[in-house]
């Protein structure tokens, strides 16, 4: 984090804003339509509970720092959920003015409003009056939830170290989100702020051993590690065309995982795609590679997905944005083998229905072939079980770390947890949310040791 990260020029051009920032201006107009409930069901709606009305009011009153510093009471995070925060099912999606047949408030642009303001203004999030403590907490993964965690540790005065094995903070945000919505750049002024208050940052490998060396280092561990690698593509010749593509055949054949794929433009290594790509899967990451491979060069871009268009896992406006980008979608259809040719990939699929149980079916004799250039599984990532089984008396259930879901301590009282390694792969605000959560437990069960000890 020497410096600011500058971005590559041909991405910014090739990924510009999806959604036109408010000038103030429309910002204040924005902000006056706001009914400013005082039961306000938007801000319920929010994972980590900002002050929507108050927000929104101090917008609309000209007051755009407080507004932001507002937000920042809640959220840590508030510039970069402003951006991904699917608001049309959380705060917009609750606002009162849908039972009006009117348009609810752009809670989202004018939340992202009253950030970019506050950090085009140099503005600092505060240190709260309160005692130093003594307390070590080592947060490992520097994603959202160990950032929020790490922020409002700092904030009641103790001493934290976030560690990651990435050469950036940020987790998702920094290299796993579509940077038409949220750039890498704009991740990592999030974590400048958080560092400006007083959190360490140190960009390692974190194994069994040295999982254990910092069980004795610090006096607590908040377990902010998210998910693993995506699940492998398990069909036929999926591996040797990998290995081929690695060996040398060049760029324009292989296959690459979705959240590779996205790092890779994210951070200036991948320029352009090769003319054919076929993603696999239908969740939130599978649109953002679809949507990255057409503005990186691709003349078609085709998600494969087993089941139906009402089947998908990603919100509905973020399919709409695949068709507005120009991605075709296969429904009902199963990839069952691959295998390099001459002129790129052959992908034999199969169609698929669904029997009366519910379970899916191949049909016999349906077999076609989709021949493209580069196979971009999104098919969800792996529980990081490696690393979570070392953690000492750590609990897990289905791949997912169990916590008290109230103070996020696991049942080793010295480790929290929350984020994806929790909830299996949520939202950004979720993230935070869980983050915080586990900073107040944290807090709460260090003053109890130290109570006690002192008594």
């Amino acid at each position: 984090m020497d410096g600011a990260f500058v971005g590559h020029p041909e991405v910014a051009a090739r990924f510009p804003d999806l959604h036109p920032e408010f000038d103030s201006r429309a910002a204040v107009v924005e902000a006056n339509r706001c009914l400013n409930c005082f039961d306000a069901p938007c801000m319920s709606a929010c994972p980590t509970h900002i002050d929507v009305p108050r927000f929104i009011k101090k917008i609309a009153s000209g007051n755009v720092m407080g507004s932001a510093k507002s937000i920042l009471e809640a959220n840590v995070l508030g510039a970069s959920c402003s951006r991904v925060c699917p608001v049309e099912v959380l705060c917009e999606g609750s606002c009162v003015m849908h039972g009006k047949h009117e348009r609810p408030i752009e809670i989202g642009r004018l939340q992202r409003f009253a950030m970019e303001t506050f950090y085009g203004a140099g503005g600092k999030l505060p240190l709260r009056q309160r005692e130093e403590r003594a307390e070590r907490v080592a947060c490992i993964g520097a994603g959202p939830a160990s950032l929020a965690c790490a922020a409002e540790l700092r904030q009641l005065g103790f001493q934290v170290t976030v560690i990651d094995r990435r050469a950036l903070p940020g987790g998702l945000n920094t290299y796993g989100v579509a940077e038409y919505k949220l750039r890498t750049a704009d991740s990592l002024r999030e974590v400048e702020m958080v560092r400006k208050l007083g959190v360490e940052f140190e960009m390692r490998e974190v194994d069994a051993a040295s999982l254990a060396e910092l069980e004795r280092e610090f006096d607590a561990v908040f377990l902010g590690v998210g998910l693993g690698a995506m699940h492998r593509l398990a069909v036929e010749g999926a591996d040797s065309v990998r290995e081929s593509s690695a060996a040398g055949i060049g760029a324009s054949v292989g296959v690459v995982d979705a959240l590779d794929f996205i790092a890779g433009y994210k951070t200036g290594e991948r320029l352009s795609v090769a003319k054919r790509v076929v993603v696999i899967g239908a969740g939130n990451t599978a649109i953002d590679a679809a949507c990255a491979a057409k503005r990186l060069g691709a003349e078609e871009v085709t998600i494969l997905y087993r089941r139906q268009r009402e089947n998908i896992s990603a919100f509905a406006f973020e399919y709409d944005h695949a068709l507005r980008e120009g991605v075709e979608f296969f429904w009902g259809t199963l990839p069952v083998a691959l295998r390099e040719t001459e002129h790129g990939i052959s992908l034999t699929c199969m169609w698929v229905e669904t029997d009366e149980s519910g379970s899916l079916q191949p049909l016999k004799g349906s077999e076609f072939t989709v021949e493209c250039d580069v196979v971009i599984p999104a098919i969800g990532q792996s529980p990081l079980v490696e690393l979570l089984v070392q953690a000492r008396g750590v609990t897990m259930d289905r791949g997912r770390v169990v916590i008290d879901r109230a103070t996020g301590q696991t049942k080793n009282p010295k480790y929290f947890a929350g984020g994806d390694c929790v909830n299996g792969g949520r939202e950004v605000v979720d993230a935070v949310a869980d983050g915080k959560r586990a900073a107040l437990g944290i807090a709460g069960w260090l003053s109890t040791r130290t109570e006690a000890h002192v008594g």
